[in-house]
This record gives structure tokens, sequence and C-alpha cells, in this order.
């Protein structure tokens, strides 16, 4: 049984601010706890259900993580998933360093991203097409947020990232030279602009697009042509499209 204060602890991770003044997140389901264990996340402590231990005992044991058995109506009642019959971890956050497009890389720029579910979907899509460094605004969800974690389907423990100042940012990467590729309604289309083979991919607000102050820096927009009448794409089905060119472009 998991005493009052582990459960009220627990339970307080559900908000932002205490995942910011604990500096812990909450890790949920067989599947993202499994891929944390094997991940460089400093777990505090496991919480599974006796089935899931007995099928994870060589990972769990030979990772020397912290156990508590608990049964699965309890797991539910102190995580945030309506269905979990398997894990809950208690993870560290990691330190907020500041990330750079290194030569032949591709980096990801998020600009006011809003809905948890479409950042943990696109953390999935960038650990997909290899991208391994994510720049977020400061209003972008929190990374850290359960639906996100959820969303990334374990993609999170690949995908490394930053908050801060992207428009800060953007003055010094446009001083190096980086080409900084933004998504727009209107710009070159995306089948057949040659991406160059670095450089960054600005995503805009799910329903402003990208602010005018982080425009100015993009050196080169690009759109994915429309050939029926929706009004636009979700934020994640855009990224993929636009990663899904750009690797192939530069792949030829």
């Amino acid at each position: 049984m998991l005493s009052k204060n582990q459960i009220k602890y627990i339970q307080s991770l559900h908000q932002k601010k205490y995942r910011q003044q604990y500096g812990a997140f909450l890790v949920e389901g067989a599947k993202s706890v499994q891929e944390v264990i094997l991940s460089d996340f400093q777990i505090e402590v496991l919480i599974t259900t006796e089935a899931f231990y007995k099928e994870n005992t060589r990972l769990i044991d030979r990772q020397r993580k912290p156990v508590e058995i608990v049964s699965v109506a309890e797991l539910e009642r102190i995580g945030t998933l309506e269905s979990n019959n398997a894990a809950l971890a208690v993870v560290k956050t990691k330190e907020n360093i500041p990330l750079l497009a290194e030569s032949g890389e591709i980096a990801l720029i998020l600009d006011d991203i809003r809905d948890p579910g479409n950042l943990g979907t696109i953390l999935r899509i960038a650990d997909w097409y290899g991208i391994r460094k994510i720049l977020c605004s400061e209003t972008t969800a929190d990374v850290y947020n359960p639906k996100v974690i959820s969303a990334s389907k374990g993609s999170f423990t690949r995908v490394n990232w930053w908050y801060g100042d992207i428009v800060d940012f953007l003055k010094q990467s446009s001083v190096n030279g980086s080409v900084v590729y933004g998504a727009f309604l209107e710009g070159e289309d995306v089948h057949t602009l040659p991406f160059q083979h670095s450089g960054y991919l600005i995503m805009g607000n799910e329903s402003n697009g990208i602010r005018p102050e982080v425009e100015q820096y993009v050196t080169q927009k690009v759109t994915i042509p429309k050939y029926g009448d929706a009004e636009s794409l979700n934020v994640g089905i855009a990224t993929a499209i636009l990663l899904d060119n750009w690797r192939r472009n530069v792949t030829l």
C-alpha cells in the first residue's frame, strides 16, 4: 500500500506547477514505462501491478529501480489515465539545456503549440524521422504534461527539447547562417523545394500559425499544396508531411 504522502505527491504531479516545483513527472502505461526504464531518465519509483512486475521482472530488477506493487484500482486512482492495468513511474525532469542543429542535422522549432496531444504526436513523428532536437517557445504546451508523454508513445525518451525565447534564439542562428524553414499556407511547394541537408523547421500555432516576430527570421517559407477544400491541416500531420519530404529530398 502506498502511504498518504506518496499518493498526495504523485497526484500533485498532475499539475504543471508541482512538476516544476518537484522536478518530477509521471509516465503511465506499459509501453511508456518500459521505454523510460531503458532510457537515461532517472526514475524515483516504479508503481506497478503484480502482473506487470511478473512480466517485466528481469527488466525492472536489472535496472534496480525502487518498486511498489499496487492493485489496478489504486494505480488508476493515483494516475491520470482512465485505464491503466500496468504501471506508473515517477521520473525526474531533465535540465533545460540549449540545443543547436549541427551540420547535417534537422531540428524542429515549435512556436506556441498549445495542444498537449499535438505536442506528443510531434515528439513521436520527430522520433520516426530521426529528429533529436526540438526547440519550444515558452508558450508551447508542457512536454511533461501526462497527455504529452502518453501521446508520444515512448518517443519522449529519444528526443531532446529546450524551452525558451525562440525569437532570441533565431537572432543568433540567423547570424550563423542556418537555413530556417517555416510552414505557411503560402510558400514554396514542399514537393519541389530543394531542401538543405541541415537547418530548422518552424511549426506554428494550431489556429494562428507562426507569429510575425518569429516569421521575420524565416529564410524559406514552405507550404503543403491543397487539392481539396479543407481549411487547414492538423499541425502534427503537417509536421510529418514536411519532414517526410525533407528526408526524401536530402537522401535522393
